[in-house]
């Protein structure tokens, strides 16, 4: 059984972008794999962060990963600041990692282009990240293309650190999660679904109420043709909203054609509302059930303390490779 590892940044709420991309193919995963998935939320303060509002995400996003799906008993899911062998690796990581490899991340650009102060974590975090994945010798890492960089940066660590010192750790491989549905902006169709767009209009997220996701949907923007047609080109509205009643309702976009042949878009827009709520509704009912229950808090609890087992067998033996610490006899 290979193992898997997932990083989750608890920075504002998910989308049906993040629970179709990513989300249920971890639930899909765990019955295969040895997953760890864990919450990151020492990189979310490489930028400012309110620390109630911060705490709050942290807590919310473990619910909705069990809500969804994430079954405890199968996979291990866990706080990364509960397991302090991740700060430890990472700053092993910073020793051997290099200036230049770190200017020419493209997030780090982006994410700094125009700002007065930025903070070291932001520069120094893919060391960070490497060491979120190679403490649990992951085999496998599902990444998108945005994080594709990183881990090629974590591949090149893992090698430069076996070859200077011991043989520790295991060379993750990169996944690009199968192709599936790409769920874009119900206002604009050419772009991703974002849970940090500005428009409110443009995104569904997994905890949007019934009514509001059907006020979104039936808002997003189509065409004035009124035919229900796969085009990515020409009607790319129209083809979001079937990739979306697709991946949500399990009909394959073919028959979705000749469901809506000679209906309205008021009709196919109901449809869609329908498919998405039907499976978000129970997510959210057992996300509201376990949030602030005890139920929770021991998962956590249970999921610190098998990542810190795991993790604390790897650092004893990177720090061992790297001749820190004492030598008992």
């Amino acid at each position: 059984m290979k193992t898997i590892f997932s990083g989750i940044q608890p920075s504002g709420s998910l989308t049906i972008g993040n629970y179709v991309g990513a989300i249920r193919q971890f639930v899909e995963l765990q019955e295969t794999h040895n997953c760890f998935f864990c919450i990151v939320d020492e990189h979310a303060i490489t930028v400012p962060q309110d620390r109630l509002q911060l705490r709050k995400n942290i807590r919310s996003l473990a619910a909705l990963y069990l809500a969804a799906g994430i079954n405890p008993e199968k996979a291990t899911l866990f706080i990364q600041s509960e397991v302090p062998a991740h700060t430890q690796l990472g700053w092993m990581m910073q020793s051997i990692n290099y200036m230049g490899e770190l200017e020419r991340m493209t997030q780090f650009k982006d994410k700094s282009e125009g700002k007065d102060a930025v903070s070291a974590a932001l520069f120094t975090y893919p060391s960070l990240m490497a060491a979120d994945i190679l403490l649990y010798q992951a085999e496998i890492v599902p990444v998108g293309d945005d994080q594709k960089q990183h881990l090629e940066l974590t591949r090149d660590l893992a090698q430069r650190f076996n070859n200077r010192f011991l043989e520790v750790f295991t060379i993750p491989e990169i996944s690009i999660p199968k192709v599936g549905a790409r769920i874009m902006s119900l206002q604009e169709p050419t772009k991703k679904m974002s849970k940090s767009d500005e428009n409110i209009k443009a995104s569904i997220f997994m905890l949007d109420e019934p009514k509001q996701i059907e006020k979104k949907i039936k808002s997003a923007v189509t065409d004035s043709e009124g035919i229900v047609r796969y085009d990515k080109e020409n009607k790319p509205g129209v083809t979001n909203l079937l990739d979306i009643h697709s991946a949500f309702s399990g009909e394959t976009i073919a028959e979705l054609e000749a469901k809506y042949e000679g209906k309205g878009y008021g009709d196919f827009k109901q449809g869609v509302a329908d498919a998405v709520i039907s499976v978000l509704k129970p997510i959210q009912d057992r996300y509201y059930e376990i949030l602030d229950s005890n139920e929770l808090d021991e998962i956590l609890d249970e999921g610190a303390e098998k990542a810190s087992r795991t993790a604390n067998k790897t650092i004893q033996k990177a720090k061992k490779a790297m001749g820190l610490g004492r030598v008992r006899k």
